[in-house]
This record gives C-alpha cells, structure tokens and sequence, in this order.
C-alpha cells in the first residue's frame, strides 16, 4: 500500500474525502476570493480609524501646546483630549463611509465563516463524524431532558415532604 499512494484514496475515509475534494477545493477558492475582499475592508477600516486618531491627536496639540506641569493642567489637558476624541471618533462611527466599509466588512467575515464550517462539515462528514448541527441538536436536547429531570426532581421532592409532613401530623 505504501508504494501506491494513488491506492490509498480508494478506502476508507480517505475514499470519501477524495470523493468530496472539489466540495473544498471549491470552497477554498472562494474564501481566497472573499479574504481578499475582506483584506480590503479591514484595511480601510484601520485606515479610518489612524487617521481620525491623528486629527484628534493634532487637535490635541494645537489646544495645548505646553506640558503640563501641575495637577490642574494635567486635568485641563485630559478633559480636552477625552472632548476632542470623543467628538471626533463619534463623528466618524456616525459617518456614512464608516458604516459602509463596517458593514461590508462584517459581511466579508460571516462569509468567510460560512466557507470554515461548509469546509469544517465536509471533513466531519468524510470521517464519519456528527456534523456541527448534529451536535447542536443532540446538545439542545441533552439541555430540555436536564430541565425536564429538574423539574421532576423537584417536584417529586415536594411530594415527599408533603407525604411526610402528613404522616407526622397524623402520629401525633
């Protein structure tokens, strides 16, 4: 078997995952596409976000040039430059541009997640394994039978101890 790597796709899981290689071929040639994308915004959006920084920044050193030098000053110069990037980071995450590439920009990331688990359930599913839903379901259903024995658990506690403050009253 060794000498003929070829033969080894021909069982067991490995039949399967060759049979399923194109499922994530093609699912690899999309998240390089959309990781591209994603790049894009994801750089526009730390690009956003340096150059209010240095406005803000600039702002700041314009309103106080000086160092300050007492503890007044040093209070001065912080309320100043909490105001200023306060002001001007709230003007950019209320910006139209900021919003667009935010938004593309978390979309590009829920694709590309979508593209990690297809991939994800295509491997499980080659191996014979429980797919990610399979399990959530059978978690789901672990959670309602633990509330449910709960319940029981506690209403069967209940009945006790009403059956036996009933037979204490009654020996009395």
């Amino acid at each position: 078997m060794s000498s003929k790597p070829q033969a080894l796709t021909s069982i067991g899981p490995m039949r399967a995952f060759a049979s399923n290689a194109k499922k994530v071929s093609t699912e690899l040639i999309e998240i390089n596409e959309n990781l591209m994308e994603f790049n894009k915004f994801v750089t526009e959006y730390y690009k956003q976000l340096s150059e209010t920084w240095t406005e803000a920044q600039k702002k700041v050193n314009q309103k106080s040039p000086d160092v300050p030098h007492d503890v007044e000053q040093i209070e001065s110069f912080k309320r100043i430059w909490i105001d200023i990037f306060d002001n001007d980071f709230t003007e950019l995450f209320d910006s139209e541009k900021f919003g667009e590439n935010y938004g593309k920009l978390v979309s590009k990331e829920l694709e590309l997640t979508k593209h990690w688990n297809n991939i994800s359930n295509v491997i499980l599913q080659s191996a014979n394994l429980p797919s990610k839903e399979e399990i959530d379901e059978v978690y789901r259903e672990m959670h309602a039978l633990k509330k449910r024995v709960t319940k029981l658990e506690i209403e069967l506690k209940k009945k006790k101890e009403i059956k036996n403050d009933g037979g204490i009253k009654n020996e009395k």
